[in-house]
């Protein structure tokens, strides 16, 4: 039975070999390219993903790139469809699950670096513009989060809205913060107008604006300490 199997499917051999090393190494002396072949074996049962793997890394610069590709994008990659990219769509999904739940536990946002990231997660890496609130206590420690979905304008960034919560969960600050989709963070002349707004409401209200921060999915800008 086992010439037969291999004999239909000459990879799988390479394949378990891959999975062996993962199971009793972890990612230790992955290459990038063999990460994403590993995905890619999920959703493809009876062919060889090295080729792909390799196409997917140069299309997208390497391995953060193809990890935060959509599948519109995936499938620019000669050979990959919508059925072999299911492990890296599997791969994008757990994470931003996880990424949400650790909101369970007490996250502390006490540098530039760190912040970053998590808006990075949170939102820098969206196709669509979102907007962000984080409510933070004396320690810097996260209480809770917003992200609403839309253009930066008056209406979703109401400073009402923005502070409601702030005053409800006891908030000692916040941070703001919105995502540029192009990849661009300079600052618009709205997004000036709607920080200054917000830092104004905040010193009536006696809850600072400590930052407004654009994101997107490899940099960010403060609006504040700019």
């Amino acid at each position: 039975m086992s010439k037969e199997v291999s004999s239909n499917n000459p990879s799988e051999g390479h394949r378990k070999r891959l999975r062996q090393r993962f199971l009793q190494w972890g990612l230790d002396g992955f290459l990038d390219y063999e990460i994403i072949e590993l995905l890619l074996t999920l959703g493809t049962p009876r062919r060889d993903c090295k080729i792909l793997a390799k196409g997917a890394i140069k299309q997208f610069k390497g391995l953060r790139g193809v990890l935060d590709a959509s599948i519109e994008e995936l499938q620019q990659v000669k050979g990959i469809g919508p059925s072999n990219a299911f492990g890296i769509k599997l791969f994008q999904a757990i994470s931003e699950r996880y990424a949400k739940e650790k909101i369970d536990t007490k996250i502390v946002l006490d540098s530039p670096g760190v912040v970053f990231e998590y808006l990075r997660e949170k939102i820098g890496k969206q196709k669509k513009e979102h907007f962000a609130v984080l409510y933070l206590d004396s320690k810097n420690g996260l209480i809770a989060d917003i992200v609403s979905i839309g253009t930066l304008n008056a209406s979703l960034v109401h400073p009402r809205e923005v502070f409601d919560k702030a005053v409800l969960c006891h908030a000692s600050h916040i941070i703001v913060a919105h995502n540029h989709p192009s990849g661009d963070s300079t600052p618009s002349g709205d997004d000036i107008i709607t920080t200054k707004r917000l830092v104004e409401a905040g010193k009536i209200l006696g809850i600072a604006v400590a930052d407004h921060i654009i994101v997107t999915n490899s940099e960010h800008r403060s609006l504040i300490f700019s």
